[in-house]
């Protein structure tokens, strides 16, 4: 049975260290979508949504390896001789998933650094907009006044 167990921990390690290679390409995906000033909000949410869903499939696979080696942690510590090559090859994606968690760490920080930077340029832009609305406003207000003309009489004498 502890064989099973141990089997089913590196196919779980295996899944994770592909959610993170995926969430590692959808991070080079987003820092791609920041950088186009053509990139729909749209293309940039489903994105968003696609990573939220590897993350909770990582919480998934993390929470059925806790388990898993809550019941084989006994059996390893007490006859590592007999499971030396799936711990060697546990220990191989651990420390993979290590570094993958690493380079999503990094990419993570500066995604966020382009997204509050393009967020500024957005504010200022609007900002810009709502300035030149409001003297354009102000020029038309000031035009219409210009035209209106007290009425006048003309005297006529002869």
């Amino acid at each position: 049975m502890p064989d099973t167990y141990i089997a089913i921990m590196l196919q779980s390690l295996e899944k994770k260290e592909k959610v993170l290679t995926e969430i590692t390409r959808l991070n080079d995906v987003q820092k791609d979508q920041l950088e186009r000033v053509d990139c729909s909000v749209d293309d940039f949410d489903e994105t968003v949504e696609a990573k939220s869903k590897l993350i909770e499939q990582l919480e998934y696979l993390d929470s059925g390896f806790e388990k898993l080696y809550a019941q084989v942690a006994e059996e390893l510590q007490q006859n590592p001789d007999s499971h030396a090559s799936e711990i060697r090859k546990m220990q191989d994606l651990i420390r993979k998933i290590t570094d993958d968690s690493v380079l999503i760490q990094a990419q993570e920080a500066r995604n966020k650094r382009m997204m509050t930077q393009k967020f500024a340029t957005v504010k200022r832009q609007a900002q810009s907009i709502r300035m030149n609305s409001k003297a354009i406003t102000g020029y038309y207000k000031t035009m219409d006044r210009t035209r209106f003309m007290d009425p006048q009489f003309l005297e006529t004498k002869s």
